[in-house]
């Protein structure tokens, strides 16, 4: 016990988190199980390492360990936690739990056990928290942590401390929003660089972004979805190839027949492949209103602009990055359906966007919100595309 508190003490000093998450204070910290789920490379470690050095500095009460010690291969989650517990121990931090066997069991145990004992854990986003485990459905909080927004990028690349609005706040008033950001900054000095690496923290970190990010790619399809979903490792180059053909094909309907053909599967296995990409967040699919999976996307388009440039750089069409950008933004908080014809996308069902360049728009369609870019200040219902980057 006494190597996991040192290392829990040189991981938290050491602990150096660039840019404090909102969701730090969206968390209730009183719940006794919560689970923050991400996909791989958007920081949860660092997030509850931060946690930790936040809120207990040296106290040994708390305690980060990460599932990929040894030690747990012989020894069961709920004997640890109890030791933990009779030394005085009140806030475990579990990193990664999946790579734990019955870890939901285990975790559901340490709840009826130790009720003074409150137990932090992360998991991958393809994880289906409640859903697939029935025996935390009742008693877990899940929560989870996205990648850098375009604020957040801008706040660690300037030091400003920008705070981020709703839709209705950039919609009603996003004339004085964006000339309030602009009498400090230029945000579209910044925007290409976001799209490019801004998404995942690890840009920090002195590696070739792009060859580190394809590293990332391949570990969310090797471990969250192999090791999740149970799939044989002899699938793997069927997931991976479709993967690709559905990032060169760009956003648009998938030829599910024509996919199944050239990874040679069944037209049903290439829709359960994709929904697992999808649960990576490697994908993000777009249905008309109303529609939704097991039917057939009428989009499917990669989860956010980084992936783009690292998966096929050769062919990274502009319009294709700024529906992704747009499409990866308001997810968090809003549904984001295909739209017709003339519209690129459908808000929450009610709200028509069209994602163009400042120069394409020569009309005003009454009740089209257009979502703009290269412009800085908007008037009416032309909003600068960059400002969508301040949802969260």
């Amino acid at each position: 016990m006494e190597t996991f508190y040192r290392t829990h003490a040189y991981l938290v000093e050491h602990t150096n988190a660039p840019v404090r998450r909102d969701l730090m204070d969206e968390i209730d910290w009183n719940d006794r199980l919560i689970g923050i789920k991400g996909t791989r490379g958007v920081g949860k470690t660092t997030f509850l390492l931060q946690y930790a050095k936040e809120k207990f500095g040296p106290d040994r009460s708390c305690l980060f360990v990460n599932m990929n010690n040894f030690y747990f291969s012989n020894h069961s989650l709920v004997d640890f936690a109890g030791e933990f517990h009779a030394r005085g121990g009140r806030v475990l931090l579990i990193d990664q739990v999946f790579k734990h066997p019955d870890w939901s069991k285990e975790l559901r145990m340490c709840y009826d056990l130790y009720p003074k004992l409150k137990i932090v854990f992360t998991g991958s986003s393809v994880m289906r928290l409640k859903e697939e485990n029935q025996e935390l459905c009742d008693i877990v909080k899940s929560y989870n942590l996205r990648g850098f927004s375009f604020r957040e990028f801008l706040n660690l690349q300037t030091g400003l401390k920008f705070h981020p609005y709703t839709l209705e706040e950039i919609l009603g008033n996003h004339e004085q929003i964006a000339k309030g950001i602009l009498s400090k900054v230029r945000p579209l000095d910044y925007f290409q660089d976001y799209m490019h690496h801004g998404f995942y923290p690890f840009f920090l970190e002195k590696r070739n972004f792009s060859e580190n990010l394809l590293k990332t790619m391949n570990m969310m399809v090797e471990v969250d979805i192999l090791l999740i979903k149970q799939i044989e490792l002899k699938y793997l180059p069927k997931i991976k190839k479709l993967l690709y053909l559905l990032a060169v094909d760009g956003p648009k309907a998938p030829n599910v027949s024509q996919l199944a053909g050239d990874i040679q599967t069944s037209r049903a296995t290439v829709m359960n492949y994709i929904k697992y990409l999808a649960d990576a967040r490697l994908i993000n699919m777009v249905y008309p209103v109303n529609e939704e999976f097991p039917k057939k996307p009428s989009m499917i388009m990669m989860h956010n602009p980084n992936l783009m440039y690292s998966i096929y750089p050769v062919k990274v069409e502009e319009q294709d990055i700024l529906d992704t950008f747009f499409v990866n933004t308001l997810w968090k908080d809003h549904k984001v359906n295909k739209g017709d014809k003339n519209v690129s996308f459908m808000v929450d069902g009610v709200m028509p966007f069209k994602i163009c360049e400042k120069h394409v728009r020569n009309r005003t369609d009454a009740g089209v919100t257009y979502a703009m870019h290269n412009l800085e200040i908007g008037r009416a219902n032309m909003v600068p595309l960059w400002l969508f980057g301040f949802l969260y």
